[in-house]
């Protein structure tokens, strides 16, 4: 399933453009800018799915730095930078990755 299936394409344009330049990524800004924020539960774990490429139940950090292109293909890289803080705000657990009921969690703060 493709991110433009649960939220808008132009919010998730417009939440691209804010985040071009690197070391611009705000998790909070980003999933408010998107729409994700408001969206349901349901369609909180499709979002979590589309993003776990590998389908380990996760996302992980090396899954993370390319988070942007979940969204739009030809979204950039995450900074290591970036990467590891949004690893950090939303690894409740500490075990180094993010599952559904964090993802979701983070997405709602």
């Amino acid at each position: 399933m493709a991110m433009k299936d649960i939220v808008k394409a132009e919010d998730i344009k417009k939440a691209m453009d804010a985040v071009r330049a690197a070391d611009t990524f705000n998790h909070k800004k980003f999933f408010e800018m998107v729409g994700l924020k408001i969206k349901p539960n349901e369609d909180l774990k499709k979002a979590f799915l589309a993003l776990d490429v590998d389908n380990s139940g996760f996302i992980e950090e090396e899954e993370l730095k390319f988070f942007l292109k979940g969204f739009a293909t030809d979204g950039r890289d995450l900074t290591d930078k970036e990467t590891k803080a949004f690893l950090q705000a939303a690894d409740k657990d500490g075990d180094g990755k993010i599952g559904l009921e964090e993802f979701a969690a983070m997405v709602r703060e």
